[in-house]
């Protein structure tokens, strides 16, 4: 019998649910339970993956190869359980699946609703995502208030009179702000959104209280007067200075305690100290690295927060400081590699489109002329493939035929047949729909013997995560191979996964996205790698630092 969390966010979008969620799972998870999450999203977009880095952030993909919200990152960074495309529903995914079911005449003639049929579908959906899990955490995009997700709110109220207040527990987030020029914590916002929450049907037993400082006892207790919850219930969820340190913050103020009391749950106390060894590995490092991404989308890091985080558990697992410099590559190409010059590991991620290209290859050259340790993501390796064929097989012209497709020398091109997670053939052309149709999710890898990627892995078979469109052109492997690039991981359909170059101190890209399967907890050999080899650049760099 799954028992249910629902987290509602009020007053402002981005305060944070998706980290609240994933934390409660944690603390949960580390008190015995088999947890699942969810992420209700209500935009009309069937999932997140034609959307702009820009206007959404990153698109977090499952094993199971759905193109999902970045709060699933959240999620799988926090807690051992795995999401999938069940984990994540969309207003057009709902309203999708609804209009396919009336035009086979399911609903026998009936006139289709919002009410029932898109809240049974809502409510269907949440069951599927649940499993066999003991609770199941759904976090619900938006605020409270906007018309899009009011049938998401209908539905999860629905939910609490169908199981009972025994097995459902209403989580709300909201923000309390300080105003700096009265010296004031103000309530009032919170006060309102839990009416406006309250006047569609839903009482919160727990409010959440966003600041940037701890919650004085004044202001809980005016909170739970006003809204009609207890004192004990009103958490205060104040600035951490690391994100890693909050499962314990909402521990000691007993957050899972509220939830599995209502839920009337009698558990062991909670094991956090994997995350007190995460937090003091990276409040103690023993050294520190500059790394630059070089990427199109710098102007949002939620674009990058996979890939960033990962990099800083490379950095918990070395002990090391990782200090991220987030460049333009359009930057690169207007002002040349110097800001490169203090860099100790250069990363290229991945991204589509062709601005900002030449600034990657450029970025790719200064790393391996320089020998500077290098990691590409999916688009960073099709660029370190570009960089090698013009400078190093001397194939003038050599670009992917996604950016130019008069090339001479198309080094990377559309990929039209593949195997997916499954065994089944997948088939794709230049007309095929943007939405869905990229390769996506888990595939296996067979790594070379003897190679850099194999001494990462310690392994000769992997399994990562993909997301892409465009292949190295396999006619092109020798003549790159003679030029000194190495293909160290093949797909089990002889697509090239993973390339590094010969004679250089650390070289590796890859055509997956080795970000989606990193954690705090286990890290990612990958990164646990590139940091090694960017500290062991610096230290020979700085031979008078070393000695200091």
């Amino acid at each position: 019998m799954t028992s249910y969390v629902f987290i509602t966010g009020g007053v402002v979008s981005s305060l944070g649910k998706g980290i609240t969620s994933a934390c409660l799972g944690a603390i949960l998870e580390a008190r015995g339970l088999k947890i699942s999450m969810i992420k209700l999203d209500p935009y009309i977009n069937v999932d997140p993956g034609t959307m702009s880095p820009f206007q959404h952030g990153e698109v977090f993909v499952t094993h199971d190869g759905a193109e999902t919200d970045l709060d699933l990152g959240h999620y799988e960074r926090f807690v051992r359980t795995r999401t999938g495309r069940d984990s994540n529903f969309t207003t057009g995914r709902i309203y999708e699946s609804v209009i396919a079911k009336e035009r086979r005449g399911d609903y026998l003639g009936a006139t289709v609703q919002v009410i029932p049929h898109i809240t049974d579908e809502i409510k269907d959906s949440v069951h599927r995502g649940a499993g066999d899990a003991d609770i199941c955490l759904v976090e619900i995009g938006g605020t409270v208030g906007d018309i899009e997700s009011l049938p998401f709110l209908e539905a999860i109220r629905q939910m609490g009179v169908e199981l009972g207040r025994d097995r459902v527990v209403y989580v709300h987030l909201t923000l309390v702000p300080y105003i700096a020029t009265s010296s004031e914590i103000k309530t009032k916002p919170t006060q309102h959104s839990v009416k406006e929450l309250r006047s569609i049907g839903i009482q919160p037993d727990v409010l959440v209280c966003r600041s940037e400082l701890p919650l004085p006892v004044e202001q809980r207790k005016k909170i739970a007067l006003f809204t009609n919850v207890k004192e004990a219930a009103v958490i205060s969820a104040f600035d951490a200075d690391d994100l890693y340190k909050i499962p314990g913050m909402m521990h000691r103020q007993g957050l899972d305690q509220i939830v599995t009391g209502q839920l009337g749950l009698e558990l062991p106390p909670a094991d956090l100290s994997e995350w007190e060894a995460i937090v003091d590995a990276k409040k103690n490092p023993e050294a520190e690295v500059d790394v630059a991404m070089v990427g199109k989308y710098v102007d949002l890091r939620d674009a990058y927060i996979s890939l960033s985080e990962a990099l800083l558990h490379g950095g918990i697992h070395t002990r090391t400081r990782v200090n991220i410099h987030y460049i333009e590559a359009q930057d690169i190409e207007v002002e040349g590699v110097d800001r490169l010059a203090d860099m100790d590991g250069i990363v290229v991620p991945g991204g589509f489109g062709d601005r900002g290209i030449e600034g990657k290859i450029q970025a790719v050259r200064y790393a391996r002329e320089n020998g500077v340790p290098y990691l590409g993501i999916c688009l960073g390796m099709q660029v370190a493939v570009i960089e090698a064929a013009r400078h190093l097989a001397g194939l003038d012209g050599a670009m992917s035929t996604e950016f130019d497709r008069g090339t001479p020398h198309p080094v990377i091109g559309l990929i039209t047949e593949w195997q997916d997670s499954s065994g089944e053939t997948e088939q794709r052309d230049e007309t095929s729909d943007l939405g869905g149709t990229m390769r996506l999710g888990g595939q296996d890898i067979h790594l070379k013997a003897d190679s850099l990627a194999h001494r990462m892995y310690g392994s000769d078979r992997i399994v990562e995560r993909h997301r892409h469109r465009y292949e190295v052109n396999n006619h092109y492997r020798d003549r790159l191979e003679a030029a000194g690039l190495s293909f160290s991981g093949l797909s089990v359909d002889d697509l090239v996964e993973m390339i590094e170059l010969r004679d250089h101190p650390w070289f590796l890209a890859s055509q997956f996205h080795p970000e989606f399967t990193s954690n705090p907890r286990d890290g990612h050999p990958l990164f646990k790698g590139f940091i090694t080899a960017a500290r062991r650049h610096r230290e020979s760099s700085t031979p008078l630092a070393r000695e200091a």
